[in-house]
């Protein structure tokens, strides 16, 4: 027993309110499991079909109930991709690449994925960058050069930078800390 008074319909695995629903109302259970999944944070719109279709909701149904959520507001993709690609760009530092990956990875659909990602300019994305090798760049002192180079750019090219920014923007911090960067082009 946790200690935590459970109120009927509230249970940890959160099926004991489905199954008391009658069981001839897939509308009524569609909509309580999209009510409950959007209460924890915002979903899309296929994570919301998945969900149904893996309680064994009737496709038909599934879709009469998400295209209502779609029409009152309670489901919006392009708010969702916009939302999340601000946080995760602020949060995480990621770049348009890997935003856009995690989108399509949530179902979002290619067109609000790059309307989402878009927000983010490249100036914005340079800058972020900076700010990340700007942290971590004082826990590589005293390793070399070239293992300072790849740890950082490796760093960047994980979040999504393309290596030629991320390069450049090693480059410098390099620079402006005094190590000496010419050949570093060659050598990668």
């Amino acid at each position: 027993m946790t200690g935590r008074t459970e109120w009927p319909g509230d249970s940890p695995d959160s099926s004991r309110a489905e199954k008391e629903l009658s069981p001839q109302d897939p509308a009524e259970r569609a909509r309580a499991i999209c009510l409950r999944l959007l209460t924890g944070t915002p979903r899309t719109r296929k994570q919301l079909a998945d969900a149904l279709r893996k309680r064994e909701i009737p496709d038909e149904v599934a879709e009469e109930v998400l295209s209502r959520f779609e029409d009152v507001g309670l489901i919006d993709d392009a708010a969702f991709a916009g939302a999340w690609v601000e946080s995760r760009h602020h949060g995480r530092g990621l770049a348009r690449r890997a935003l856009a990956r995690e989108l399509r990875t949530k179902g979002v659909e290619p067109s609000l994925i790059q309307e989402a990602v878009e927000q983010l300019d490249s100036e914005r994305e340079e800058a972020t960058a900076r700010e990340l090798v700007a942290r971590k760049l004082r826990a590589t002192r005293g390793l070399d050069r070239d293992r300072r180079l790849r740890r950082l750019a490796g760093m960047l090219a994980r979040k999504g930078y393309p290596e030629g920014m991320a390069l450049r923007v090693v480059r410098q911090a390099l620079e402006a800390e005094g190590e000496d960067t010419d050949g570093l082009d060659e050598s990668f």
